[in-house]
């Protein structure tokens, strides 16, 4: 079994990311954004985005959305603000200090979740996903974009050897995708909708799960 996250260690280290985060990761995960905006819109327009980190998916979205973005990290959080200020998003309705695990939200609050490339960042992921089916109105989709863990061979073994050094730096390298089919198998009222591969290095996907009316 591979050590989990814990909250402090998520803390600080996107503390840490804030500053660099959009060098680092702009570029290499924005195919992923922009795939996870167009699945998002397709669906609803009132959206919360779950870790929406320094922003950077935030002016990708449509003027007639209403985007409401919440982080764990103050500093990511005060990144997305600069940016929203800068450009001028009127589309977003607010930006919040908040835990994936924890939304203050109202049940059934919202059309679609976007979660991207947090659940390999929080300490329970399950937990999270929980939070997101529950804000989640009927008829509504959780749209995640998130790496795909190895489930066996030399892969697996190497996710498994680097956990504890990646943890550091406030991700995991495993979480196979039969932790999603086991979640989605165990919460009534929730199905698959589609499972689609994104670059880099074709470990990612972007993830679609529904909410059905029956709940």
């Amino acid at each position: 079994m591979t050590p989990e996250l814990d909250r402090e260690t998520v803390l600080n280290a996107y503390g840490r990311w804030a500053p660099v985060y959009d060098l680092v990761f702009g570029r290499v995960f924005r195919t992923g954004r922009r795939l996870a905006v167009a699945a998002a819109e397709q669906t609803g327009k009132h959206i919360l985005e779950v870790g929406v980190g320094t922003g950077l998916s935030l002016g990708g979205y449509a003027a007639t959305s209403s985007v409401f973005g919440v982080d764990i990290s103050a500093p990511m959080l005060a990144k997305a603000q600069e940016r929203v200020d800068k450009l001028r998003l009127a589309h977003v309705a607010g930006l919040a200090v908040m835990d994936a695990e924890h939304l203050a939200f109202p049940d059934a609050s919202f059309d679609v979740v976007v979660a991207q490339y947090v659940i390999t960042a929080v300490p329970h992921p399950e937990r999270a996903l929980d939070e997101f089916a529950r804000v989640l109105r009927p008829g509504g989709e959780i749209v995640i974009t998130s790496r795909i863990g190895a489930e066996k061979g030399i892969r697996g073994a190497i996710e498994n050897w680097l956990m504890p050094v990646v943890s550091r730096l406030g991700f995991r390298t495993e979480f196979a995708w039969e932790r999603y089919l086991r979640w989605i198998a165990e919460v009534p009222a929730m199905r698959l909708v589609s499972r689609y591969p994104i670059p880099p290095l074709g470990h990612f996907s972007l993830i679609r799960i529904a909410k059905t009316w029956d709940c």
